[in-house]
C-alpha cells in the first residue's frame, strides 16, 4: 500500500508539473515574440548593418525560442499521456525531452553569464553607427532611422561632456522632451536591455528547476512501471481448479 501511495502521489505531481511546463512554454513563446517583433528590438534590427552581429543574435533568439517552446509542449504532453497510460516508452521520451531542454538551458545560461555584454555592445554599436553616419553624411534616410530610434527609446542623442545639444539632436529628437532633461540613448538602450535580460534570467532559472523536477519524476515512474506493472490496480486474480 505504501508503494502504491507513493506512485499515485508521483503521478499527480508529474501531471501538475506538466501543466506548469505547458505554461512555461506559453511564457517562452510570448517572450520570443516580444523579443523578435517588439518595437525596441525591431528598430535596432532594421537599421543594423550586415557587419554587426546583432541580426544574428536576433534571429538565433527567435528560432531557439520556437524550438524550446515546441520541446516543452512535447515534454508536457508525453509525460501526461505516459502517466495516464503507464507507458514505459512514452515516459522515457518525456524524460528525454526534459533532458534536452535542461542541457540547452544550461548552455544558454553559461553563454548568458560568460558573454553578458555582447548583445548590449552590438545594440549600442548599431546606434553609434547610425548616429555617426547622420553626423558625417547628413543622409535623409539615416536621419529618419535615427529619429525612429529616438522616438522608440524615448531618448535623444549621446550625452556630451559639455552638456551641449548638436544639430542632429535638434532635428531627430522628439519634440515633447525639448524643455526637459534628455536621456542619453546609449544609457537608455543599456537600461532597457538589462531589464529584458533580467526577466529572461528569471524565466531561465524557473524552467531549469522544472526540468530537473520533471526528470526526477519521470525517471521514478519509469522504474515503477518497469518493475511493477499496473501498480494502481487492486486485488489479485486466483485461478481455482474445478
Amino acid at each position: 500500500m505504501g508503494q502504491r501511495h507513493w506512485v499515485r502521489t508521483t503521478k499527480c505531481q508529474l501531471i501538475v508539473t506538466s501543466l506548469f511546463v505547458m505554461l512555461l512554454g506559453l511564457a517562452v513563446i510570448i517572450l520570443t515574440i516580444i523579443t523578435h517583433y517588439g518595437a525596441h528590438f525591431s528598430v535596432i534590427s532594421g537599421v543594423s548593418s550586415e557587419a554587426n552581429p546583432y541580426r544574428i543574435f536576433h534571429n538565433v533568439a527567435f528560432y531557439s525560442g520556437i524550438c524550446l517552446t515546441m520541446i516543452l509542449v512535447l515534454a508536457a504532453l508525453l509525460s501526461t499521456v505516459a502517466t495516464v497510460r503507464e507507458s514505459v516508452c512514452l515516459m522515457a521520451m518525456g524524460f528525454f525531452c526534459f533532458a534536452i531542454v535542461f542541457c540547452a538551458l544550461i548552455q544558454a545560461a553559461f553563454w548568458r553569464y560568460t558573454n553578458n555584454s555582447e548583445v548590449e555592445d552590438a545594440m549600442m554599436d548599431v546606434y553609434d553607427s547610425v548616429y555617426e553616419e547622420v553626423r558625417r553624411n547628413l543622409s535623409s534616410f539615416r536621419r529618419q532611422e535615427l529619429a525612429t530610434i529616438h522616438e522608440t527609446f524615448l531618448c535623444c542623442g549621446k550625452q556630451s561632456p559639455f552638456g551641449e545639444t548638436g544639430g542632429i539632436e535638434k532635428e531627430t529628437c522628439p519634440s515633447e522632451p525639448m524643455g526637459t532633461a534628455r536621456a542619453d540613448c546609449l544609457q537608455e538602450i543599456q537600461d532597457f536591455l538589462k531589464k529584458h535580460m533580467d526577466f529572461v534570467s528569471v524565466l531561465l532559472i524557473i524552467t531549469i528547476c522544472f526540468m530537473v523536477y520533471g526528470m526526477i519524476l519521470t525517471s521514478f515512474l519509469w522504474f515503477s512501471i518497469c518493475f511493477s506493472n499496473n501498480l494502481d490496480r487492486k486485488g489479485k486474480y486466483i485461478f481455482r481448479e474445478t
